[in-house]
């Protein structure tokens, strides 16, 4: 019998060369791992200049470094390396030159910066941003926690009140909520005013449509429709402005109600923007219930999110999304297209497809 406390033999045989390890492929995979770990790094910079408002700063022309740095009143000890960082991170540009006495140069917008992070402009996704710097940033530190429990980890955490109770009775809160929620939204209604025919129908509805963006593009982009925004009453000032600054108040109404109570309101075409994955599987049950009763024969319910890829692999935004449900909500979690179009016969529409959107975001069409 061998003796176990021996070492083992080394064998005489020649041996045989290990396969050529690819190096490259290593140092690609630690790099991505790091640009993970550390990931949250450009996000608190990017999140700092929205605060700041650098961009709108910048949105009436390039200034100098000591311009820029006076303006913003930061600190000199760091403040280039913080320019700098954006113009790496590709936005912000520099032009070299002497500027005070120093080669720092001149910074200015790239063009994405100056559509999207400039507050006086309409395409600005600032808002969400904000949110996410004021909110979400903080309540992801205990995202381990939320693993664990189950249970949210936002102002609701310890017994507060749930997330949208306290956001419609704060109206300061509400209109910085419906801002990010337009910002959110615009690619997709973007793409959504040319995904469909919408000739085939004349009125839309737009459950859960704070301050109503996605209807002002639809009806300013095919003028024969006629919109309804269906939301709470605190969302209707917002609404009713942003209706009168597009020209539509003759077009597009507001009106009251809680699609937990109330029916909703009957039209050609029902949305749900950004809605269902707020919600546990019976209330997004409920709530397409609802939309079958209240659409004609022939109505579509359309349903967008960033939906997460059937096969769960890709859509690394809509997987996220999910874990943010759980960050925020008491039930909620994002899901896939062959889900909701599962949900969707279940609720008796006869047939359903999925369309991709924009970026991470795309949609299911149920047809009644």
């Amino acid at each position: 019998m061998a003796d176990p406390t021996r070492p083992p033999a080394i064998s005489s045989a020649p041996s045989v060369p290990d396969a050529p390890v690819d190096e490259s492929a290593h140092t690609a995979a630690l790099d991505h791992m790091l640009r993970i770990a550390l990931g949250f790094q450009a996000s608190k910079v990017l999140l700092t200049a929205v605060r700041f408002g650098l961009f709108t700063e910048l949105a009436e022309g390039p200034l100098p470094y000591g311009e820029l740095r006076a303006r913003l009143g930061l600190h000199p000890r760091s403040a280039r390396d913080f320019f700098d960082a954006l113009v790496a991170l590709g936005l912000l540009d520099r032009t070299e030159g002497a500027t005070e006495g120093t080669t720092e140069g001149t910074y200015a917008n790239t063009p994405a910066a100056d559509r999207y992070l400039d507050r006086r402009k309409p395409g600005y996704l600032g808002g969400f941003m904000e949110m996410a710097d004021t909110r979400l940033y903080g309540f992801w530190a205990r995202l381990g926690e939320g693993l664990r429990t189950g249970e949210p980890q936002n102002e609701s955490k310890g017994g507060g009140e749930d997330v949208f109770t306290a956001l419609y009775g704060d109206p300061e809160r509400l209109a910085s909520f419906q801002q990010a929620m337009t910002g959110l939204s615009m690619r997709s209604a973007h793409a959504l005013a040319e995904a469909l025919g919408w000739s085939a129908y004349r009125t839309v509805a737009d459950i859960g449509c704070a301050e109503g963006a996605v209807l002002c593009h639809l009806l300013q982009r095919h003028p024969r429709l006629r919109g309804i925004g269906f939301d709470l009453e605190p969302v209707r000032a917002g609404f009713e402005r942003r209706a009168a600054a597009a020209g539509l108040g003759d077009k597009l109404v507001f009106r009251q109600g809680d699609f937990f109570t109330s029916p909703l309101p009957e039209a050609d075409v029902l949305i749900f923007g950004h809605i269902l994955h707020d919600w546990d599987l019976p209330t997004k049950r409920m709530l397409l219930d609802k939309a079958y009763r209240a659409l004609p024969e022939g109505g579509l319910v359309i349903v967008y999110e960033t939906l997460i890829d059937d096969d769960r692999r890709e859509n690394v935004t809509g997987l996220l999304m999910s874990l943010n449900m759980l960050i925020e909500t008491t039930g909620g979690f994002d899901y896939t297209g062959a889900e909701c179009r599962g949900w969707l016969a279940e609720a008796g529409f006869r047939e359903s497809r999925v369309r991709h959107l924009a970026g991470p975001e795309s949609m299911v069409i149920g047809v009644k």
